[in-house]
């Protein structure tokens, strides 16, 4: 049999709950919606860092942000850890990457492994972006969402039949500033997008942390955001609640049209795939680099370890190998995508990629039971009290039944920041009484055994994955680097202790 070509597709910030294959209550997606139904819908997959390049950097390496040095947006990628587009060149495949890369734009952070690339700087732009290639930077005329969707068609028509190959296609939609298409800008403007459950959350049982986020639709999103001042009889707390839900109209509207250019040209992807022959033996993924508040309470945004932030979408169609219109609720983080990537190609991971600390689904995918597979995951945010967003550095355990996070008060000392040290807080959430996560039991004598447990989980899964526990104040660097507290030399030294013994 042929070995089967890879179609990664990425969006950004694109939650779940904004896909109607998950159910959505605001928007239809029918050609994500398409994959689910010729093959997979994953309802349990998580980013194990809530934030664009962290994400990135986990997908491409298999490994935590402390191993492949990408702990936040300010931080570089350590090239020396190698990812599973590395290894798909080595072994004869065509590897492509076109739309949003987010792992630096200068010398050594451009793109490696792959034949052909075009990335937009930084974040890039909806309209007519600039972007990079091997030759340098360019101005290219269109919608993004198009713009990536040519290339990646382009290159696919340019390959042999018979080439196998992996193509990334990465999509800038649906970040800020939620810039739509002109052709969509006539969705969603009814003004009648329905609010969440949780929109006017009041934090009751919330620790401190949480509480002091800066990312209330209410009070934190702009101008810039909304790209119109607030109306003055909407102005001042007395009319916190109005002005609210005025702006979640126009936030959502925003971000559900930019999401119909990412549908419309899945389905463009879809369509080629079928009348080029290549659909059936094609493993084609439609993902998020993680999820994103849209509403939930009262926020938007992600970081934080809630659902709606934490969980990723995943869709994925392969013809010859998953049932169609089956579920996978096992558990799976982003740190699992490059060993399961590799094993569909009929490379052993474990030999290929030593530094990996992922696990293939493969067999999940088939429909297969793995009796010994994960019943929980760890997750870690480093960033802490960033200029914009305050976040608090945490981190915790998920399993099916029951979440509990440690914000730990000390983060990495991000650039203006003031570097604050914080008294540590625990939050218990019990999923299956309270999904919505508003109610924190972390202090309630019933739940001590529950918590004692999943502390005891924590601190398996941390030392399952050598990163070290937050023991106390640290101060920080004069400059503030990418491997801050003795990261570099920790992140090197197990580096190259995985690879010494594979």
């Amino acid at each position: 049999m042929a070995r089967p070509n890879i179609i990664f597709i990425m969006s950004d910030d694109h939650a779940a709950h904004a896909i109607s294959a998950y159910g959505s209550r605001v928007n239809r997606t029918p050609n994500l919606d398409r994959i689910a139904d010729e093959g997979m819908r994953m309802d349990a997959v998580y980013c194990t860092n809530s934030i664009c390049s962290p994400s990135r950097a986990t997908i491409l390496t298999g490994t935590y942000s402390h191993v492949n040095g990408v702990s936040s947006i300010w931080t570089e990628f350590d090239y020396r850890v190698p990812t599973f587009i590395d290894v798909l060149q080595g072994s004869g495949y065509k590897t492509a990457m076109f739309g949003k890369w987010h792992l630096g734009e200068h010398g050594r952070s451009l793109p490696k492994g792959f034949d052909a690339w075009t990335i937009f700087p930084g974040q890039g732009d909806y309209v007519d972006p600039e972007m990079i290639d091997e030759n340098g930077t360019v101005t290219v005329p269109g919608y993004a969402t198009d713009i990536v969707t040519d290339l990646s068609i382009d290159w696919m028509d340019g390959l042999a039949d018979d080439e196998p190959f992996c193509l990334m296609v990465h999509h800038k939609a649906p970040h800020r500033p939620w810039i739509p298409d002109e052709k969509h800008k006539h969705l969603y403007a009814d003004g009648l997008i329905p609010e969440p459950e949780t929109f006017f959350d009041d934090y009751e049982t919330r620790s401190k942390a949480v509480r002091g986020v800066h990312m209330t639709i209410a009070d934190d999103m702009g101008a810039d955001d909304l790209k119109t001042e607030v109306p003055e009889h909407l102005r001042g707390p007395e009319n916190r609640e109005a002005r609210m839900s005025w702006k979640y109209q126009i936030y959502m509207r925003d971000y559900l049209q930019c999401i119909q250019s990412i549908d419309d040209n899945v389905g463009r992807l879809l369509d080629h795939l079928e009348e080029t022959g290549r659909a059936e033996n094609t493993l084609i993924v439609y993902t998020s680099d993680q999820g994103f508040f849209l509403g939930d309470h009262g926020w938007f945004d992600k970081r934080l370890m809630f659902d709606q932030s934490l969980q990723m979408p995943m869709l994925v169609r392969w013809p010859t190998v998953i049932e169609a219109g089956s579920r996978c609720e096992a558990t799976i983080t982003n740190v699992d995508f490059a060993a399961t990537f590799l094993d569909a190609c009929g490379i052993d991971p474990s030999a290929e990629l030593a530094t990996s600390q992922g696990r293939s689904f493969l067999k999940l995918l088939r429909g297969e039971t793995v009796e010994d597979w994960p019943d929980a995951m760890y997750y870690r945010y480093w960033e802490h009290d960033d200029p914009i967003h305050a976040a608090p550095a945490h981190y915790g355990i998920r399993t099916a039944d029951h979440k509990l996070i440690y914000y730990y008060g000390a983060g990495l000392g991000v650039p203006g920041s003031s570097d604050l040290i914080t008294e540590p807080e625990w939050e218990l959430y019990d999923l299956n009484s309270d999904p919505a996560e508003v109610r924190n039991v972390a202090d309630d004598p019933a739940y001590a055994e529950v918590r004692r447990g999943l502390e005891a989980k924590l601190a398996e899964y941390q030392d399952r994955y050598q990163d070290e526990p937050y023991v106390g104040p640290r101060t920080p660097r004069p400059e503030w680097g990418p491997y801050d507290f003795e990261l570099f030399e920790r992140v090197q030294q197990y580096v190259e202790t995985v690879r010494s013994s594979s």
